[in-house]
């Protein structure tokens, strides 16, 4: 019994450790505009590598069944950089001049996941940090 609470102990302080040295994304405010949905999640940059360029698409899973994909990025991908610094946080938001509205307000939104992620760095190379990402 001892053993296998020595081995949890293990994979949890070796989980800790991955979101201490890598990129942790939670979830945050969600708003309303105009009577849409609007969710964001933030970003905490634990990593020793500037972020130029994050983005998490999240889809969203709607009480009536429906599903919707809604892309919450840093910045505009050709706009002007909103880089995240190694030990800063920033705040990944839906643009809703470029992309379709939710549609629906946040009380019907039933569940959420993620189904992919960029990271770009600096350098325009993919981020070395892992992302971990809890909707």
């Amino acid at each position: 019994m001892k053993a296998a609470w020595v081995a949890l102990g293990g994979v949890l302080s070796s989980t800790a450790a991955l979101a201490a040295d890598g990129i942790a994304v939670t979830r945050g405010s969600d708003s309303t505009v105009y009577g849409n949905c609007v969710p964001s999640l933030v970003v905490e940059n634990s990593s020793g590598e500037t972020i130029d360029y994050l983005q998490v698409d999240l889809v969203l899973a709607l009480r009536d069944g429906r599903q919707r994909v809604v892309e919450l990025k840093s910045a505009y991908r050709e706009g002007v950089p909103a880089p995240i610094a190694p030990g800063a946080t920033a705040t990944l938001r839906q643009h809703l001049d470029t992309s379709r509205a939710l549609g629906v307000p946040c009380g019907e939104i039933s569940e959420r996941r993620v189904s992919g992620t960029v990271c770009e760095t600096e350098h325009g190379t993919l981020c070395a940090s892992s992302v971990l990402v809890q909707p």
